[in-house]
């Protein structure tokens, strides 16, 4: 369940706002001003913010500053009854990921945070593959091209680093050729082919210290990266 910090001074919208939300299935948390707002962020870690503009304390746009300095992966939209142009670009260049003006439709405002979150997810998705992750036994450093069991390490190529990756993403299920060709040679004539053939039998001999770790090929159709758990 995605988490909301909804900011708004007026309880009564706050209220009707927070209803609609939590009935499309969001988590919300209402701050009525944005000093009570910018307090609760530590603990509240929502996955997005609504915030209004014009409220007492802090305003939105003051409020919005703080969080793209303290917290610059969350994301947030203005939702506020200030249609003047240069408000909403003033908004923007802070960094908002929308500015949506009152009045509007609960079903449109609903949309646009879904799709702000999917873009965020996908972002979140992409940056966890260039860290450091456990693959069974293994620790794979795809920033450093490192592949790690115990006191053994495999110094990997870029591509090899790709390929590990697109494999783990896709664990325990049927990977076709094509798609591997794809996503890592960006073509599917005959020599990607058999080079995508010479690296996965590479793969193999990598991960062979840890026996839950197979690479089977289906033939004629694909391959299966399964780690037994």
């Amino acid at each position: 369940m995605k988490h909301i910090l909804l900011v708004e001074d007026d309880s009564d919208y706050a209220s009707i706002l927070k209803q609609y939300l939590q009935f499309s299935g969001f988590r919300v948390t209402w701050a009525k001003n944005g000093k009570e707002a910018l307090l609760g962020l530590p603990s509240a870690q929502p996955d997005i913010c609504i915030l209004d503009v014009m409220m007492p304390e802090m305003d939105g746009f003051s409020l919005a500053e703080k969080i793209v300095e303290d917290y610059p992966e969350t994301p947030f939209v203005f939702l506020t009854a200030k249609a003047l142009q240069e408000d909403k670009i003033k908004g923007l260049k802070l960094g908002a990921d929308d500015y949506i003006v009152k009045p509007f439709e609960v079903e449109e405002l609903i949309l646009r945070i879904g799709n702000i979150l999917k873009r965020s997810q996908k972002r979140e998705e992409k940056e966890a593959l260039q860290k450091t992750l456990l693959i069974g036994s293994y620790l794979f450093d795809n920033e450093n091209y490192v592949l790690k069991h115990e006191t053994i390490t495999h110094r990997i190529t870029e591509k090899e680093a790709q390929l590990i990756a697109f494999l783990n993403s896709n664990r325990n299920r049927l990977i076709k050729r094509e798609e591997i060709l794809k996503a890592i040679w960006g073509n599917e004539d005959f020599f990607s082919g058999r080079s995508m053939d010479v690296f996965i039998s590479r793969l193999r001999k990598y991960f062979k210290e840890d026996s839950n770790i197979s690479i089977s090929s289906v033939r004629g159709l694909g391959f299966e990266f399964t780690i037994n758990e």
